[in-house]
């Protein structure tokens, strides 16, 4: 199990919901930011990802920028 999984999304993100339907469906924590409401978040999201598309996943250091099941997959069975 991954200790840090973390979902930078925006509430009206169709993706952002979906990955966080996953990982719910998976039994995963993680923490929710909401880039839209948290400018200092927003800034490291994209220092993290280099991207300012939402959803960015952070889990224990792997970013994943979309919603991507094999790459998320494999980060958590990494974690």
């Amino acid at each position: 199990m991954p200790s840090r999984v973390i979902v930078y999304s925006t509430p009206t993100c169709p993706w952002c919901n979906a990955t966080k339907r996953y990982l719910r469906e998976r039994h995963i924590n993680f923490y929710d930011v909401d880039v839209s409401r948290d400018s200092r978040a927003a800034r490291e999201m994209v220092y993290k990802s280099g991207q300012q598309g939402v959803p960015v996943i952070d889990i224990d250091g792997t970013i994943i920028v979309g919603f991507d099941r094999r790459r998320i997959d494999a980060a958590l069975a990494r974690a």
